[in-house]
């Protein structure tokens, strides 16, 4: 009884492949096997050849060495005919990519400040000192010298009185006594605590000069930044390392470039785009090497980008949105002038869908590069089909982080909307719902496409590697 192939239901277009080759090409089908020759009998030898001698003055001309056979498809992957094929797909994505990396610095330096004053706030915004706090008192709000006298109001609201010492500044080692109505949005301060104050430049011996602003969390964030580097390059080693150089020159994007072009008035999504085309490029050649498996990687990153600036400019027009949320109209008004509202919510739809897409992305180049690797016979259509089984999977959760991603985010949001008795389509046609919707959805239109698009760009690429460059 024949043994049959393992079933294409169980694990789709990947195939046992034997230690013997086989020579019949697709469509045909298995050659029977031969009978051995019965007991007694001896196969005939063939008659052995003497090598001819040399002939006097001629070298010998050395064998040529044999082939090997295709494994299951008709085109060969031996060392001479694969290795032109690889050049050209280089050529190919050198000639897609290389002018996609001269726009993006094109765009960078033409949307650059370049001679421009950084942005400043027309508000005065103070100097930061800092300070701690050696006590605190609850009791009435009195100003510096007043005495409570009787019985306060019993609607008379409490205040918190912290004594501080300023460990930097103007006044540094000076005590100093600062008074602050106790209200539920008020941060409750404790012996021992460091805080940073606003000093506003005048004069130090007045307590009305210094405000306090926030707690000092830099020890704790240090900490929890070396435990991540830590972490990653323990699992990653010299490519975590490289992720965490990515990463850093990935911020080094985004604040000396994206935030002070969009300050200075350039357009938000044009400037979005530079600035993800750069991070694209850095982040993803540095972390996985120069190759053939990072350009899919990127074209497929870029083609979905495109999209979901595309869908989101179109539906956050038809959708009226205008951007003008509490913290685009206190940037506006700290600014002193005018700023394209909805460019920068679509700015921020593009940065905020690149990291997912590079996830998803590298992913699926991978996932199809370990499958020709593990059965260098696949085609690009049965690589595809492999890959797109893989994607389906990885869809599900990326577009459930992204969701989750943006959901969190606008939590505070949501509740405070929540809080109106209005039903839920007047809560979801609310412009920051609305807008966090259209974001998160134009953002999952994005991943989801990104998955076919990559998975076949790497299909196509991948059949043509030769086997020895996988």
């Amino acid at each position: 009884m024949n043994r049959r192939d393992i079933s294409d239901d169980d694990t789709g277009p990947i195939r046992r492949v034997t230690d013997t080759p086989s020579d019949r090409s697709p469509g045909t089908s298995r050659s029977p096997r031969r009978t051995p020759p019965p007991e007694g009998t001896r196969r005939p030898r063939p008659p052995a050849q003497r090598p001819r001698p040399a002939e006097p003055g001629r070298r010998r001309a050395a064998e040529p060495k044999p082939e090997p056979e295709p494994v299951g498809h008709g085109h060969s992957h031996g060392h001479g005919p694969a290795a032109p094929a690889s050049r050209r797909v280089k050529l190919l994505l050198m000639w897609l990519l290389i002018p996609l990396a001269v726009a993006t610095v094109a765009g960078m330096i033409l949307l650059y400040p370049w001679g421009k004053d950084p942005a400043k706030s027309v508000f005065p915004q103070g100097t930061p000192v800092s300070a701690t706090v050696t006590g605190t008192i609850t009791g009435p709000c009195l100003a510096e010298g007043q005495v409570q006298v009787g019985e306060p109001p019993p609607d008379a609201k409490p205040c918190l009185t912290s004594e501080l010492t300023m460990t930097d500044g103007p006044a540094s080692g000076k005590p100093l006594k600062l008074t602050l109505p106790i209200e539920p949005s008020t941060p409750r301060f404790a012996a021992g605590d460091k805080v940073v104050l606003s000093y506003n430049g005048g004069d130090v011996a007045n307590p009305a000069s210094f405000q306090i602003v926030d707690f000092q969390r830099g020890t704790p964030l240090l900490l929890l930044a070396g435990l991540f580097a830590l972490a990653v390059i323990v699992l990653g080693r010299w490519q975590g390392l490289a992720a965490l150089i990515a990463l850093g020159l990935s911020f080094v994007v985004l604040a000396l470039f994206v935030l002070p072009s969009i300050l200075a008035g350039e357009s938000p999504l044009l400037v979005a785009i530079a600035g993800a085309g750069a991070i694209m490029f850095v982040a993803l050649y540095l972390t996985h090497g120069l190759s053939a498996r990072t350009s899919v990687a990127v074209l497929g990153t870029l083609v979905s980008l495109v999209l979901i600036g595309v869908l989101s400019a179109i539906f956050s027009a038809a959708a009226s949105l205008t951007g003008l949320d509490d913290s685009t109209s206190q940037l506006i008004g700290s600014l002193g002038h005018g700023i394209d509202a909805r460019g920068l919510l679509l700015a921020g739809v593009v940065i905020g869908a690149l990291g997912v897409l590079d996830d998803v992305t590298v992913t699926q180049t991978s996932a199809v590069w370990e499958l020709r690797r593990a059965n260098p016979a696949l085609g690009w259509r049965e690589l595809y089909g492999a890959g797109l089984r893989i994607g389906r999977d990885h869809v599900g959760s990326a577009v459930n982080t992204l969701v989750m991603a943006y959901a969190g985010a606008a939590l505070p949001v949501l509740l405070y909307t929540s809080l109106s008795g209005v039903g839920l389509g007047s809560i979801l046609g609310a412009e920051n719902i609305a807008q966090e919707i259209v974001r998160t959805l134009a953002g999952s239109v994005g991943i989801v496409a990104a998955v076919p698009v990559t998975t076949v760009l790497a299909a196509l690429i991948a059949s043509r590697e030769p086997q020895e460059s996988l």
